[in-house]
């Protein structure tokens, strides 16, 4: 029978965490535990919502290419206007 929960197990269980954690930390401990799980499949699945750090690439240049009209550190930047 391994394998199987049903209600009755899963209403065990709840009844015992009710009765050690008590009411008030019992939404704190499901909060945390749901934050974990998240944590936990969004490592696994490779996806990073940390997308912030990377700098956005303007449509039309190619990816590690400089923007047109924008300097790149060490360059030296002279206009020739005819």
């Amino acid at each position: 029978m391994p394998g199987n929960i049903g209600l009755p197990e899963v209403l065990v269980v709840l009844v015992i965490a009710l009765i050690i954690f008590g009411p008030k930390r019992l939404p704190e401990l499901g909060k945390a535990l749901g934050k974990g799980i998240r944590e936990l499949r969004s490592s696994i699945s490779g996806k990073d919502d940390d997308d912030d750090d990377k700098p956005e690439i303007e449509s039309g240049a190619k990816a590690g290419e400089p923007v047109q009209g924008e300097a790149v550190q060490g360059e030296v930047v002279t206009e020739h206007r005819p």
